[in-house]
């Protein structure tokens, strides 16, 4: 096997790998909220003062904000509006959609939740325990970056053994929960991740089997390196991505 990178010999810190995850899922979060007038467009009369003209006070009836549709003498009528806690008013606290979503992690915490994920692609038992796969980790193989046909990657990864993976990865099941009515019904698997130095057609080659995701080395990150925040996915990485994060120095 070949030399490791120092970044192997890092300690893998849970703590942090999901840290750096959630900060990156937080920047894909959609901003959503009510619209500021929601509730609020019609026209009403508040009529609270004691002595106020067509006042509501003394009359037996709740003294809220009122669209008025009847006037009689000194008295006036209308459904509630406007208040929260009226039939068609306003919401108390609706969501803003000026909020800001984004959590922020310091450079250093970051660039060592990936060396710490980096180093659990070489921990035999976190990987075994997550996928379908019982050899020697990590997978380290040369001239990935020549493929550009998805049945020759696909050949090359059953040639290293992860056959039964590829299969695993192939299975999706329907999502507990209301988001099978939101465009999301399916749960899929998270497969083999493959990492090279440069891209000359296996993105696109990587792109057309399940679960299978193929990155560069200088763009790895703590989401591609440990979804769903736990640490060990199985890695394919090739000789080139290894040398240019040991020359280079990624992430340190």
């Amino acid at each position: 096997m070949t030399d490791l990178p120092i970044q192997f010999t890092e300690r893998v810190r849970d703590d942090l790998v999901k840290r750096a995850n959630l900060s990156i899922k937080s920047k894909k979060r959609q901003s959503y909220g009510a619209d500021p007038e929601a509730g609020n467009k019609h026209v009403t009369y508040w009529k609270k003062k004691q002595n106020a003209y067509r006042g509501q006070k003394g009359k037996g009836m709740s003294r809220v904000p009122r669209k008025i549709t009847v006037r009689r003498g000194m008295q006036i009528y209308g459904e509630g509006a406007e208040a929260p806690n009226t039939r068609g008013g306003r919401r108390a606290h609706p969501p803003k959609a000026e909020k800001d979503f984004e959590e922020e992690i310091n450079d250093k915490e970051r660039r060592k939740a990936i060396r710490s994920a980096i180093a659990a692609t070489a921990d035999q038992d976190l990987v075994t325990e997550k996928h379908a796969y019982e050899g020697e980790v990590p997978l380290v193989e040369t001239g990935l970056e020549d493929i550009e046909k998805t049945q020759d990657l696909k050949e090359r990864l059953e040639e290293l053994g992860l056959e039964e993976e590829l299969s695993r990865a192939k299975q999706k099941k329907v999502r507990a929960g209301k988001g099978k009515n939101r465009g999301r019904k399916y749960v899929t698997r998270a497969g083999p991740l493959v990492v090279v130095a440069e891209d000359e057609g296996i993105k696109d080659a990587g792109s057309n089997l399940a679960g299978v995701e193929v990155s560069l080395v200088d763009q790895l990150n703590a989401e591609k390196l440990a979804p769903g925040a736990e640490p060990g996915r199985l890695t394919v990485w090739s000789e080139k991505a290894l040398e240019k994060l040991d020359e280079e120095e990624l992430f340190q």
